[in-house]
């Protein structure tokens, strides 16, 4: 990349999206720094070593900070300084009434204030409800000592959790949300290499695209689990359904797979955002609850089924596959694995559980439970095994093994990875979701 499109670039914040955006906009040939008051976490990646668990981004970040194109600081004013974009991606937890909490945004942008000296984009990728790009703004204006020209533009992220790094450099689209010609202009030509369809709008809408796209994915998870619910009373098997809804164009195959219900850090939190902004617009957003609604209760079904299968969970000794909210990820956040692993400690099970990547964080959350070395590990003198995580590697185990393993021969397989003819032929009860 030439110096005319090489361009200065500071991410302020380095959890999930903020460390995979700085990577990929230098993989893109920008110069970008990323800041955060967390030392420790700066100088680990300073070092290259990246702690969370992203397919691709570890190598992104070292090649990066090699040639010199990715930095990190402690220093946020200092980066601001020094950078035309300043890219927000702070988090903003729920707070009790589920609304999103702006403090760290409202933080940074004092920050920005202070350090402006001369014209900035201020890129907001933090998930904020609608009217943040606005309170930003004027946030800055009444900070700022001394007047500098600045705009703020929303540019939601759709990163998913195991693919990030291709949904950043590949996106389906990049939105756009600003009132000034000026500050579109300049991020086009930031986001010039990545071939997306792009949509510029006002911020208002950028802002709803982002709860409206998660709020509508969430839906289709609810939705097919809700169908799952059915055809487990009237004898269909919800995989051969989903299958016949996804061929049609309008409807497709993506989250369409029934199981324990969503979770991660966004599906559950974004919902309860958008119900918050919804109530204080004045609609009553019934669907949206019923979402929620479902999600917890597909949890509950999982339990019910173990319980059910033992004739009560007291005492029992479970063997629990997966801890992470999805496979190819470490992250807990709202996992469903979790919650269903909790509800079986809360009724005097005895589990032992595994995960590839999420055990470390797990075991804070999950006080009650035991962790194996290994899925056998997991599973050894187990009255039940429930695989709650869809990983590779629990779909190729040697299931005769783990069944000699077992003092009772129970799969409860809520991700629906497994084959049951294959698994009965073994000795196995077999239960699924919605089969």
């Amino acid at each position: 990349m030439s110096s005319k499109t090489k361009m200065e670039c500071c991410v302020i914040g380095t959890g999930y999206v903020g460390l995979v955006t700085g990577a990929c906009l230098a993989d893109l040939g920008h110069s970008v720094t990323c800041a955060d008051r967390d030392k420790e976490k700066i100088e680990s990646l300073s070092r290259g070593r990246v702690l969370i668990f992203e397919a691709g981004l570890e190598a992104i970040v070292e090649r990066n900070v090699a040639s010199r194109n990715l930095g990190f600081t402690s220093d946020i004013r200092r980066a601001i300084a020094s950078c035309e974009f300043i890219f927000i991606t702070v988090d903003t937890p729920p707070d009790a009434e589920g609304k999103a909490d702006l403090a760290n945004v409202d933080s940074v942008a004092r920050e920005i204030a202070a350090a402006i000296n001369g014209y900035k984009v201020i890129i907001n990728k933090s998930t904020v409800p609608v009217g943040s790009t606005r309170r930003v703004q004027r946030i800055i204006e009444e900070a700022m000592e001394e007047y500098h020209e600045f705009d703020v533009v929303s540019n939601p992220e759709f990163l998913r959790e195991g693919t990030a790094v291709s949904d950043f450099l590949k996106p389906a689209r990049i939105v756009i949300g600003s009132d000034s010609q000026k500050a579109i202009m300049r991020i086009t030509g930031l986001y010039r290499r990545i071939d997306a369809p792009l949509l510029v709008t006002d911020p208002v809408s950028a802002e709803m695209i982002k709860y409206a796209s998660n709020a509508f994915l969430a839906t289709k998870v609810s939705y097919i689990n809700a169908i799952a619910n059915i055809c487990e009373a009237v004898g269909a098997d919800v995989r051969e359904v989903s299958l016949g809804m996804g061929y049609d164009e309008r409807i497709g195959f993506e989250f369409l797979k029934a199981g324990p219900g969503f979770g991660g850090s966004c599906f559950p939190k974004d919902c309860r955002a958008l119900l918050a902004i919804s109530g204080d617009s004045g609609y009553d957003f019934n669907l949206l609850e019923g979402v929620l609604e479902v999600n917890q209760e597909q949890q509950e079904r999982v339990v019910a089924k173990v319980e059910r299968a033992l004739g009560g969970l007291d005492g029992k000794n479970i063997g629990v596959l997966g801890l992470a909210f999805k496979a190819n990820t470490d992250d807990i956040r709202e996992s469903p694995a979790v919650n269903v692993t909790r509800m079986l400690l809360e009724k005097g099970a005895r589990v032992t559980a595994y995960d590839p990547q999420a055990m470390d964080n797990a075991r804070q959350a999950l006080p009650g439970a035991g962790f194996a070395e290994d899925p056998y590990q997991a599973v050894q003198g187990a009255d039940a095994m429930v695989l709650l995580t869809e990983w590779d590697e629990f779909k190729w185990l040697d299931y005769g093994r783990a069944r000699e393993l077992m003092e009772s021969p129970l799969i409860v397989d809520a991700r629906n990875c497994l084959d049951p003819v294959v698994l009965r032929k073994l000795g196995f009860h077999y239960e699924g979701v919605g089969r």
